[in-house]
């Protein structure tokens, strides 16, 4: 029995059932809705519906990085027990999550001098991020221990592939992704631009495509063109939304390109903290690529 833990943070994306079966310990971020500081526990104390409704009334919503005292926190009750931790941490390249993490380790390992705390920078985010932690557990359930986890994950990192299709751009333009006269133009011609993540883990805009119903078209064709295998891939495939009707659309359709993966892809909600950012009418598609491969996209 390896004596560590799987640790991450809220914007993994994924729900409580999944991190009490794997037996991954998580940290919260927080989200302030005009002058409510609300944790994001994964829509227990606010939905994914309410966080929507309040910022569409007009409400201002930012999100808060987990701070070095809630790391302080989180990682001591696990070194208390004598257990070291693998700690895996929203991308660097979107959040500056990793170096309240860092701060934390140093603190505490001159406490516990004897004890480890490995972190791994995801370069993701959302469920895509998720994928990397839950991957941690099957090498920890595999025999590995923290430090060789944490080799194979950095050495892997770059296969693990996340696509955001947006078809609402309003909290994009909001949050300053998009610039506002470029918004207003894509608004007018339904324009749903597709945004991943360059090599460092920050977020790119590398298409865009008119109309739903072919940036779907499109979303499933990337993952052809990408997943190992191609249309015979087998591997992890996950979908997170912010829309329920558009995940479920691009679930039927990536099955139906996909056999191997009927019946087997899991679908999560965005949570607050992402979906701040991103807002309703987004859908996200995650899956693994080649052997070796790199996201050739740079920031």
């Amino acid at each position: 029995m390896n004596d560590y833990v799987v640790s991450c943070c809220s914007t993994a994306d994924l729900d409580h059932a999944w991190y009490e079966r794997r037996q991954i310990y998580t940290v919260p971020f927080h989200i302030v809705v005009g002058d409510e500081d609300i944790e994001d526990d994964m829509g227990v104390t606010i939905t994914q519906e309410q966080l929507f409704s309040r910022m569409l009334a007009g409400e201002e919503a930012h999100s808060s990085q987990v701070t070095v005292g809630a790391y302080l926190e989180h990682f001591e009750r696990f070194l208390e027990q004598g257990l070291d931790i693998l700690h895996i941490t929203l991308s660097s390249g979107i959040s500056g999550t990793l170096n309240s993490a860092v701060n934390a380790r140093k603190e505490l390992l001159e406490k516990y001098p004897e004890r480890k705390i490995v972190l791994v920078d995801s370069l993701n985010g959302s469920s895509g991020y998720g994928m990397v932690v839950d991957t941690a557990a099957d090498l920890r359930d595999q025999g590995y221990g923290p430090e060789e986890a944490a080799a194979w994950l950095k050495a892997h990192l770059q296969e693990f592939n996340t696509w955001v299709l947006s078809t609402d751009l309003t909290f994009l333009i909001k949050g300053g992704r998009v610039k506002p006269a470029a918004g207003l133009i894509g608004k007018l011609l339904n324009i749903c631009p597709f945004v991943t993540l360059t090599a460092e883990g920050t977020l790119t805009v590398t298409e865009k495509v008119r109309n739903k119903k072919k940036a779907l078209g499109r979303l499933v064709q990337i993952m052809k063109e990408r997943a190992d295998g191609g249309e015979a891939y087998s591997g992890k495939c996950y979908i997170s939304h912010t829309d329920a009707a558009l995940g479920k659309e691009l679930q039927e359709r990536v099955e139906e390109a996909f056999p191997q993966l009927r019946g087997k892809i899991e679908t999560f909600l965005v949570g607050a903290t992402i979906g701040v950012h991103l807002g309703p009418g987004t859908v996200v598609l995650f899956f693994r690529g080649p052997e070796g491969s790199i996201r050739e996209f740079r920031g």
